[in-house]
């Protein structure tokens, strides 16, 4: 058994196969506050990295829900060792609210003996500086259903009740074949589980775009949950996944209908504004060593064509419903010029 310092937590692979480890500190931050963690503006911190997928997923709900004044955000780094993630992106590399050089501090506050993975997104109390939860799959849920006191003006409704059982069906198939299928291509440890993986990645893809031919999101006519969760693999995958996890039958920018539909949502406001592309492509190739050990980030691809019209709107669906789009984001969590065509760009 061989472990990995995956971007989720220690996952391995066993018999050839890649397994996630998805023990997750399940405790819930909810509006009645039944498992004593009632919501409260400024009680928690939002601890992300935008070079993870999972994390990235959080920063998008976030920011469409415009939660950004009662729920703070630390960022880690791209890279991490087997121990953590880090915040050297700050001052001194300490968190300027936790006070703590590494993620795994909040992780062992809550429980010294903690021994699975520390893994980001984690929503942190800032008071005791404890991990509340690391349920990422939880955690988006609960920002839209839990948190609806501290929604901007003309948030919309990614979770709406009556699409509620097809969104949680499409969302466990594209996690399934798809968000994990990914990393069961890039970590198999056999040519039997690597096809295995492969084929049922592209025969998801195959499926999402004869979806995506016809209606302009995953579920419905507006944006929801279901689409969050595609978006951030999709936009890692012809930079990261086609070539580092052997994801190469063809890459995004050969599928019509999905590449558009990543474009779309990437001009989108609170998708696109999200993604980091330099520290995408330094985590993986940085930090998977037993995957790449030259370390050496490659330049392509051109990512220019993130940017360009995608016609999608033929389509019709309104992307926020009822809503409106958030605000652009505050100075302190704009991505860095530079590292994101949308990022040096006056949209």
């Amino acid at each position: 058994m061989t472990e990995h310092s995956d971007s989720r937590s220690s996952s391995y692979v066993e018999a050839g196969e890649f397994n996630r480890d998805t023990r997750y500190l399940t405790t819930r931050i909810t509006a009645d506050g039944r498992d004593g963690y009632p919501v409260e503006a400024g009680r928690y911190r939002l601890i992300a990295a935008r070079a993870c997928p999972w994390a990235n997923r959080a920063l998008i709900v976030r920011r469409l829900l415009g939660l950004e004044d009662a729920l703070s955000l630390g960022l880690c780094g791209p890279t991490h060792d087997r121990r953590s993630w880090t915040f050297d992106l700050d001052p001194g590399g300490v968190d300027p609210v936790l006070g703590i050089e590494r993620l795994q501090e909040a992780y062992f506050a809550r429980d010294p003996e903690y021994s699975r993975g520390i893994t980001v997104p984690a929503i942190v109390e800032v008071s005791t500086g404890q991990v509340v939860t690391n349920d990422f799959a939880q955690i988006t849920l609960d920002l839209s259903t839990e948190w609806t006191r501290f929604h901007r003006p003309g948030a919309p409704d990614l979770y709406p009740e009556a699409l509620r059982a097809e969104i949680d069906e499409v969302a466990g198939l594209v996690y399934r074949d798809v968000n994990n299928g990914v990393y069961r291509c890039g970590f198999a440890g056999s040519q039997h589980a690597y096809e295995e993986a492969f084929d049922a990645l592209f025969a998801r893809l195959d499926w999402l775009e004869d979806r995506l031919t016809t209606r302009r999101y995953l579920v419905g006519d507006t944006i929801t949950e279901a689409d969050v969760r595609l978006f951030t693999t999709l936009a890692r995958f012809d930079a990261v996944y086609h070539g580092h996890f052997k994801c190469n039958r063809n890459p995004l920018t050969a599928f019509p209908a999905l590449w558009a539909y990543a474009r779309d949502l990437f001009t989108t406001p609170g998708f696109g504004d999200t993604i980091d592309f330099v520290q995408i492509k330094q985590h993986y190739y940085l930090v998977h060593t037993d995957i790449n050990p030259t370390r050496i980030v490659p330049k392509g691809p051109d990512l220019s064509g993130w940017l360009t019209p995608h016609g999608r709107e033929a389509l019709g669906g309104r992307p926020f419903g009822d809503g409106t789009p958030p605000l652009p984001p505050q100075p302190a969590e704009q991505v860095p010029s530079g590292h994101s065509p949308l990022a040096a760009s006056p949209l």
